[in-house]
């Protein structure tokens, strides 16, 4: 029936492409706009606009930015012998939310994935050797997701710096705080044991 609205029609399949956007939602999006005022779509219309056009990505760590240098690149209270490497630029802003981290970053965009076609070319891994060549790097942070993917991808970028002779550390995991152990699944469970420490 909303065929015969070739306008809502369009709006629906445009919202239905955004990442976890189904179509029940892309319509309840749709239905939400067309009751809203003019002045609000043109202001979300203005704002996709805009972000679209100035911001774009770091060319030192791949982090948004608008601007050649994000932020944290720009910053020169950073520790500069540091570098957290995680897959999505999200992932950076979670670490930087925690305050717990004031060295550099680079943002890998995605993990290795041989079944997907993703191969470390397909990914910002040649970017990050060219920066270990140039930088005073001494520690690297493997922040990857605790996914496969996230292993796989975390086990290649180890070997790699290791070669260059760089510490690697990897972010720990396991149970998370007030958490009841019998609601826990197994293999964090077992990571949890294996990566215990002294008490």
């Amino acid at each position: 029936m909303l065929d015969s609205l070739p306008s809502f029609a369009r709006l629906e399949a445009e919202l239905g492409k955004l990442p976890g956007i189904g179509r029940k939602t892309a319509a309840r999006l749709a239905f939400y706009l067309l009751r809203t005022t003019e002045n609000d779509v043109e202001a979300l219309a203005s704002a996709l606009l805009e972000m679209r056009r100035n911001v774009s990505f770091c060319q030192r760590c791949y982090h948004i930015a608008e601007g050649s240098l994000c932020q944290v690149c720009k910053s020169s209270t950073r520790e500069q012998h540091c570098l957290c490497i995680v897959q999505e630029p999200q992932d950076l802003l979670a670490i930087e939310r925690s305050h717990s981290y004031s060295g550099l970053y680079h943002v890998l965009h995605g993990a290795l994935s041989p079944l997907d076609g993703v191969g470390p070319d397909d990914l910002k891994i040649p970017q990050l050797l060219r920066r270990l060549e140039h930088e005073p790097i001494e520690e690297i942070i493997l922040a990857t997701n605790f996914t496969v993917e996230g292993e796989a991808t975390a086990l290649y970028l180890a070997k790699l710096c290791r070669e260059k002779g760089i510490q690697v550390t990897r972010l720990a995991h396991g149970i998370p705080s007030g958490s009841d152990l019998e609601y826990i699944d197994a293999g964090t469970v077992q990571q949890a044991v294996a990566g215990r420490r002294a008490f």
